[in-house]
C-alpha cells in the first residue's frame, strides 16, 4: 500500500484535490491531520519550518481554504 493511500481515502480530499496535491503537500496533509504543529511537521518530516509554511499556502490555494483549520477540517470531514 502507498504510504499515503490514507488520502485517497478521504472523501474530499477525493481524485481531484488529491491529484493536485504533490507528494510532500500529501505528506504534510497527513501529518497536519493528526494535530501536529508547523514545528512538529518539520522535525517529522526533517524540513524547516518555513518549508512547511510555503507548503501549506500552497496547498491552501489549491484547495481554496484559508488555514489549517479548514484544512484539518476537509481531511476529516466524511461525506455519508
Amino acid at each position: 500500500m502507498e504510504p499515503f493511500e490514507a488520502l485517497r481515502q478521504i472523501p474530499k480530499l477525493g481524485a481531484t484535490a488529491h491529484d493536485s496535491l504533490t507528494t510532500r503537500e500529501r505528506q504534510i496533509v497527513l501529518v497536519l491531520s493528526e494535530g501536529l504543529t508547523n514545528k512538529e511537521i518539520a522535525r517529522r518530516l526533517r524540513l524547516t519550518e518555513g518549508t512547511v509554511k510555503i507548503h501549506l499556502h500552497n496547498i491552501y490555494q489549491k484547495l481554496g481554504i484559508s488555514n489549517r483549520t479548514a484544512l484539518a477540517v476537509l481531511a476529516h470531514t466524511k461525506t455519508p
